[in-house]
């Protein structure tokens, strides 16, 4: 409670341009309050849904619908009316969007990609990123099966953080960590950024800007500039332009004041990340 209440004391910023992506709208792990919180304190000329902003394969297997979901909708929909360009590009979850490039709902637009030219003169590739990742690509079905098992790591991660949370520890993200030790266990997310990094570089781009693999981070790969948006179902983040063309990664819940996510390197853990690797070979 205190936390939200000292989100309303931080003041409105006006940004060039707002990156969101991996909303993950009609999955219970969405963070849509915190999403909510963060449009309301956020402004821009133009805002990119950089995919996977509804979850089209979880509404398929099941419908949840809460209003939250209909309320960060409305809140993009004014913001478009008040102004705002708002370009939607659809990734793997919401592939569905992609049968309407083109067209506006509402005043957004739907694009399969998009070349952003930031205020520094940079040029940057905008894409979800899905098209790169061998798994969604080629093994449909085991792309499915990975986002079960992401699901349940998410309830894992819930039950845990309420445990946590009695005895008064920080709260730790285990979906986040074990996506993540797995991934660097077969060095996917090292080798997704420079494909994608070079994808950007056959387009003359000077940079990237994507999400898909939730891990929010921008850094210089081989002189093209790779930045990823992150997600708001565990990091609550996205990437704001300010308008000399700075790029800036802003992890909500820090900003705000919560807990702030803390690693564990313990052995229970390491044995963990084995299991999993040998799992992912």
């Amino acid at each position: 409670m205190a936390a939200a209440s000292a989100s309303r004391h931080h003041p409105v910023r006006k940004l060039r341009t707002l990156f969101i992506s991996d909303v993950h709208l009609g999955s219970k792990a969405a963070k849509t309050d915190y999403l909510l919180d963060f449009l309301r304190h956020h402004e821009a000329e133009t805002i990119v849904l950089v995919g996977d902003i509804v979850d089209g394969w979880r509404l398929k297997r099941s419908w949840y619908w809460p209003q939250p979901c209909n309320d960060v909708v409305q809140k993009l929909l004014r913001k478009a009316r008040k102004g705002s360009r708002i370009i939607y590009i659809p990734g793997n979850h919401d592939e569905f969007m992609r049968d309407f490039p083109g067209v506006h709902f509402g005043g957004i637009e739907v694009a399969q990609h998009y070349m952003h030219r930031a205020a520094d003169g940079r040029n940057y590739l905008v894409l979800h990123g899905d098209e790169f990742d061998v798994v969604v690509r080629n093994a449909r079905v085991l792309a499915y099966l990975g986002d079960w098992a992401y699901d349940t790591a998410i309830a894992i991660n819930i039950g845990l953080a309420a445990i946590r949370r009695r005895l008064g520890m920080p709260y730790w993200s285990f979906s986040s960590w074990a996506k993540l030790q797995v991934k660097h266990a077969v060095n996917f997310i090292g080798e997704f950024q420079k494909v994608v990094a070079e994808e950007a570089r056959r387009h003359d781009a000077q940079g990237v800007i994507c999400g898909h693999i939730h891990h929010a981070v921008i850094e210089d790969i081989d002189e093209i500039r790779y930045i990823n948006t992150g997600d708001w179902v565990e990091s609550c983040t996205a990437i704001g332009e300010h308008h000399d063309g700075t790029m800036e990664l802003i992890t909500w819940h820090r900003m705000r004041g919560d807990a702030t996510v803390t690693e564990s390197s313990g052995e229970a853990e390491k044995m963990l990340a084995q299991v999993l690797a040998q799992q992912a070979a």
